[in-house]
This record gives C-alpha cells, structure tokens and sequence, in this order.
C-alpha cells in the first residue's frame, strides 16, 4: 500500500500507523518467543485473577484485549488505574497473577504501582515498549511487549501491538496450562497472522471515509463513542485518540450506557462513532446507531451490517472466526481520523495556557520520556 506519510518528515502518529502491519507480523511469528517470561512466571502456579494495572492507551489496550483473555484463560481479568490501585484498591488474592504497563516506562503512577507492589510483598512486573527506561529500576521483571520503535507520544502502534501482546500470552499462557488446545493454539495464531492484511484493508477503507465526509470530521464538537466488550475497548481508546489530538470533548461508554442518560443531550450538531463487536448484542449496537442516525447525520459505525448504509459504514471484508482480535486491525480506523482531522485543522498545538502554565504546574512522566519520545 503507498505509504501517506512522507519518509523525508519526523515521524508522526501515521508514520506508526503505516508501521504497525510489519510489527504485528513480526510479532506473531515469535509469539513463544515474545511472552516466554510472562508466562513462565504465570505458570508457576494456579492463578485466581489476572490485575492489569494501566492508564491511558495502556488501559485501552487492555479493554481491547480484556475479554479474549479471559475467553482463552478461564479467568477474571480486572482493569485498574494506576492511581486507583495504590491509593486503596489493592486488596489482591494470594494467587492473583499482577503487572503492571506503561509504553513508555516513564509514566510516574505506573513506576508507583510497581513500587506499591514491593511494598505489597508481590514480584513487581512491568511491561513497557522500553526496557531501558525508569521502569529497570522499579521492576523485579521488565517484560517488553515487541512495540519496537515509536517516538510520538501520541501511540498508535504501541496499543494496538499491546492488545496483541496480551492476546498472544493468553494463547501460550492458556497452552501452557491445558486451556488451550494445540489445535486451537494453530488455529488462534494462524488467524492473527492474518490481522496485517486486515490492518491494511481497514487503513484504506477509513481513507476513503474520511475523504467522502472530510466536512464531517473536521467540524466535530463534541462526539460519543459507543461498543459492547472488545467494541466498548476500541471506542475507548478512539475517544481518547480524539480528545487529545482534535482537541474536542470526546467520551466513550458502553452501548446500552450510552441509551441510558448521556443520549439525553444529543442534537443534529453531535458526532457518533459505534463499533459493532460483531458477535450476541450486535443487533443491539446497530439499533443504537440507527436511533443516532434519527437526530445526527454526523454519525458512523464499524460493522459488517446490512441495515446500514455503506456511505458511513467501515466493513470489514475478511473472514472472522474470532472477533475478539478484532482490535488489533480496526484501531486504525480511529487512528488515521485523530491524526488527518487534527492536521487539516492546524491543531496540533495546544491553547498557549496549557503549555505555559498546567505543563509547569503538574507532571505525569520522568525526564527521561524528552529522550524516548521526542516527537
């Protein structure tokens, strides 16, 4: 596919967008490889629940991930905050399975959750796309998730590999202990390696949405997200993707959530984004879509659905026998819109306030993020 970014250019969010195809493939053809140390460590011995604890597109990440994991591990999954977790929700199991993410390894509440996890008694593992970060010396175990390189703080490649991370680990952790089949195992993986081609699929197909209603997004003021399990994970991070680069109020719920106060205040002025999870609630998620449709023209959907009109629909054109991968090849389909809306506006700068003052008045990462993400 002809690359849209320009190599001769620093790097941008869709640089790594371009990217991501080549680290997924590369990714899960090492699957073993990748997550052996996690695995090893989870299974040492029976495990209760799985804690993941995250933030910001590390937590979308895993929202993305969480429900495959549980599918193929036979076990709760639960997402906390960093902050959440050390100020008082770590009343964990005895043989709860814990670690704790930051892309970065330079997020200053991810470093204190590994530090609140030592003074837990519990091995502190932190997965990071950089090994060689602050993480190193606030973690009993740095496992590296196979981001490779991504140096806008703005991720795109880091969450969706992320997703894709935790998903292979469920696969060879759930091997590993039985869960998992060997021909469910071959099966699971050789249909991953088919998320590149889809990633690419997905790419052009938002292209050509994004031409067709440019007006559209590049006039949004305020836009609700909407999904169920996996859909509700990439909804998410898209609502964060939109909020931080477009700068506009972006907020993601889960469907029915959605239909239960916050439509209340819709009008023909809102966008509506929905992402059909493509499995039992799918017809659920296309009448919410539908009902948008009624009051806003600005309103799209992810499905592969009859009951909607192509014009604002993404399809997904491949077969899918396991939608909870879902993630790892639609993200980019919110991905793509953050990053040409935010660049057709001229709004990658952010109101002089915030630089000069709230960037001064409080911090979230250690210096040593100026050398791993510069851009």
């Amino acid at each position: 596919m002809a690359s849209q970014a320009n190599l001769n250019e620093k790097p941008t969010m869709l640089t790594y967008v371009e990217q991501t195809p080549a680290q997924l493939k590369l990714n899960v053809e090492r699957s073993e490889e990748l997550t052996a140390e996690l695995v090893d460590l989870y299974a040492q011995k029976p495990c209760h629940s799985i804690w993941i604890v995250a933030c910001g597109s590390s937590s979308n990440g895993s929202q993305c991930a969480r429900y495959f994991m549980m599918k193929y591990l036979q076990r709760e999954v639960k997402i906390v905050s960093p902050a959440t977790f050390i100020y008082g929700e770590h009343d964990l199991h005895e043989d709860d399975f814990v670690f704790v993410i930051s892309q970065s390894g330079c997020s200053t509440n991810s470093i204190e959750a590994l530090d609140e996890l030592r003074k837990l008694g519990i091995t502190a593992i932190g997965l990071t796309g950089n090994v060689d970060s602050d993480f190193k010396d606030h973690a009993d175990l740095v496992v590296d998730y196979g981001v490779g390189e991504e140096t806008v703080g703005y991720v795109t490649k880091g969450v969706t590999t992320l997703a894709q991370f935790l998903m292979l680990f469920a696969i060879e952790a759930g091997a590993r202990t039985g869960i998992v089949s060997p021909e469910q195992r071959t099966e699971l993986l050789n249909e991953m390696a088919d998320a590149p081609r889809r990633h690419e699929i997905v790419q052009r197909e938002t292209w050509d949405l994004y031409k067709r209603h440019q007006a559209d997004f590049t006039s949004m003021t305020v836009v609700n997200h909407c999904g169920f399990l996996q859909g509700y994970g990439i909804a998410c991070e898209g609502a964060l993707k939109f909020g931080e680069t477009i700068q506009i109020p972006s907020f993601a719920y889960e469907g029915e959530e959605w239909i239960h106060g916050p439509n209340l205040q819709l009008t023909p002025n809102y966008t509506v984004v929905c992402v059909d999870h493509l499995t039992e609630g799918s017809d659920r998620l296309v009448d919410i879509y539908l009902a948008a449709r009624t009051v806003t023209d600005h309103a799209f959907i992810v499905t592969n659905s009859e009951r909607v009109d192509d014009d604002h629909a993404i399809r997904l054109p491949f077969e899918i026998k396991e939608p909870l991968m879902m993630p790892l090849y639609v993200l980019p389909f919110y991905q793509i819109i953050a990053h040409q809306a935010t660049t057709d506006l001229h709004r990658w700068e952010k109101h002089p306030l915030f630089e000069e003052r709230f960037r001064k008045a409080i911090s979230t990462k250690t210096d040593t993020i100026d050398q791993i993400m510069p851009n």
